[in-house]
């Protein structure tokens, strides 16, 4: 290649033979095709060596650069790769994620249209479990415009991939601005710098990163930000956290300092806080150790300005109150009401069951203003909880359920509760009787019948979570009903039923986030093969011809 290149853009890789073509060939594609594409690979022990290669001898636009050791992070690759980057603007890309074909020109036409220090557009995730996709911080690219310094837009730290912006070489340069080696979560530290010396950046709509994400694959071999079970992975957050505090204060952006704390709570901490229900004690309290100083560091606005949810986690770990973390942390975002409060002489109403010692704490967990006693029902607070689960006759499972109520909105007796499931577009109601066991507690049991599901005629491959749904005259509250965090696991077959193909069904613990009841449908025999691939292809209008074609089947496999 003996033209000046208007782009380089760097690909990262580490044994990753595998995807590093899918990476290359999506820059290959670029609709601006003056580009270097630079594979840098941090001494890969895999087939990567033999792959870049191939890749670079197939596309003079590519060349091939290895370290000579292992770095094991991000950032000396992309460094070394920068010392031999020829263009004037630069961009990086990681070896499993790809750009969409017209990142380069979009993002090369916005430089060229004002003269700012870097350019940064949408990034499309895409759940590589489910192949579904969503726009990371959307609320942050939704508008084309030029920021003229991150005093004006503080919240733009929540965007900290150096992935979805294009650098102006000269702007690096001039300021000695590199990826810190030696330490994880260097995009964080990279981009507040970038946020920071930057006189102004641009910021466009358009996708210009496409970021493949397995939130739950296996934890050795998840990526930095999904090792969130090591105790080390939360020590690199907090050791760039206090890196990124200290260049605030060194380059005179104090004034930043309560938005990138917020930013931390609100992201960072979040992670963290919605996998606590799932941590043993021995981690909890190692992880309390980590964090618990940092915390106390930060700014009180920042505190402010979360959702009470989120005050509450927070303050219970900066008490101690590691049991009660777990148990409050698997309400976040849903609205999941404390199984007690307790109520002080002025009436303020705090989370658990008493009055905390402490102005700070009692500060943080007053509910109070929540409405506990007050909001509309259908938006009333409660905490439905499986406290038993067993194997009933056939394809039935029984269930014991504990309600609290808090804010004392039902009335004295029993109540009329119903267990909700839809896995096709009908749903299966299960009504069931709650005994009052005290005041604010009520108890139940109820037998689900998976059989009584209504499938789909082509049948359903997914996992349903069941609610629980309440009345109170003429309106509903449907709200999370949480399992226990393990039990065994429940297997059983549902047979063909009424036009339906048969399925196994999978009682089983959610695993993560609140921790709900999990009922898994997967078809079973040759219908699974053959009917349903001919329904998706047949269409709605054909569910006379899917429903014979099931009942032969069945005939057939019995």
């Amino acid at each position: 290649m003996t033209t000046t290149p208007d782009v380089t853009v760097t690909v990262i890789v580490y044994n990753d033979a595998e995807r590093l073509p899918r990476a290359v060939a999506s820059l290959r594609r670029q609709t601006h095709a003056n580009i270097e594409i630079i594979i840098s690979d941090d001494h890969s022990t895999d087939r990567t060596p033999e792959v870049a290669r191939k890749l670079a001898a197939e596309d003079d636009r590519v060349s091939y650069l290895r370290l000579p050791q292992n770095s094991g992070g991000c950032s000396a690759p992309r460094n070394r790769a920068l010392e031999q980057a020829r263009a004037p603007f630069l961009m990086f890309l990681d070896s499993d994620d790809e750009l969409p074909g017209r990142a380069v020109e979009l993002l090369l036409a916005a430089h060229r249209e004002r003269t700012v220090d870097f350019v940064m557009g949408a990034v499309e995730r895409v759940r590589v479990d489910t192949g579904r996709t969503s726009t990371w911080m959307p609320h942050l690219v939704a508008e084309r415009r030029t920021v003229e310094g991150i005093e004006a837009e503080p919240a733009l730290f929540f965007e900290h991939l150096s992935t979805s912006k294009m650098y102006r070489r000269a702007f690096l340069d001039r300021n000695d601005l590199r990826f810190p080696e030696g330490i994880h979560y260097e995009d964080q530290l990279f981009s507040a710098q970038a946020y920071c010396l930057a006189t102004a950046f641009t910021v466009i709509p358009d996708p210009v990163y496409r970021w493949y994400i397995a939130p739950y694959e296996a934890a050795e071999s998840a990526s930095i930000s999904n090792q969130r079970h090591k105790l080390t992975n939360v020590r690199d957050r907090i050791h760039v956290q206090r890196l990124i505090d200290a260049f605030l204060v060194s380059s005179g952006h104090t004034g930043v300092r309560e938005a990138k704390d917020y930013k931390f709570l609100k992201h960072d901490f979040r992670m963290y806080a919605g996998d606590l229900p799932f941590r043993d004690e021995e981690w909890l309290t190692g992880f309390a150790d980590i964090v618990n100083p940092y915390l106390a560091e930060l700014a009180p606005g920042a505190y402010a300005r979360l959702p009470r949810a989120e005050r509450v986690v927070l303050q219970l770990v900066r008490d101690g109150r590691l049991a009660d973390a777990r148990l409050a942390a698997r309400g976040l975002g849903h609205g999941v009401a404390p199984r007690e409060t307790a109520v002080d002489g002025a009436g303020r109403v705090y989370w658990g069951g008493r009055v905390p010692g402490t102005e700070a704490a009692r500060a943080e967990l007053d509910l109070t203003d929540q409405g506990l006693e007050s909001r509309p029902f259908p938006s009333a607070q409660f905490r439905h909880e499986i406290t038993r689960i067993e194997r009933g006759p056939g394809a039935c499972v029984d269930l014991t359920v504990r309600t609290y109520d808090p804010g004392l909105r039902l009335p004295v007796g029993p109540q009329v509760a119903t267990l909700l499931v839809a896995p096709g577009r009908r749903r299966l109601q299960t009504p069931f009787r709650l005994d009052p066991v005290r005041p604010g507690v009520f108890e139940g049991t109820v037998r689900l019948d998976l059989t009584a599901a209504p499938l789909p005629l082509n049948g359903f491959a997914g996992a349903r979570h069941p609610v629980l749904q309440l009345t109170q005259g003429k309106l509903r509250n449907t709200s999370l009903l949480l399992a226990p965090l393990t039990f065994p696991t429940l297997t059983a077959r549902v047979d063909y039923r009424g036009g339906a193909l048969p399925h196994e069904v999978t009682v089983e613990p959610e695993g993560r986030a609140s921790g709900r009841l999990q009922l898994r449908w997967t078809p079973v025999g040759v219908t699974s093969k053959v009917i349903r691939p001919l329904a998706r292809k047949a269409g709605a209008g054909a569910n006379s011809r899917i429903r014979r074609a099931a009942r032969l089947a069945a005939s057939l496999s019995r």
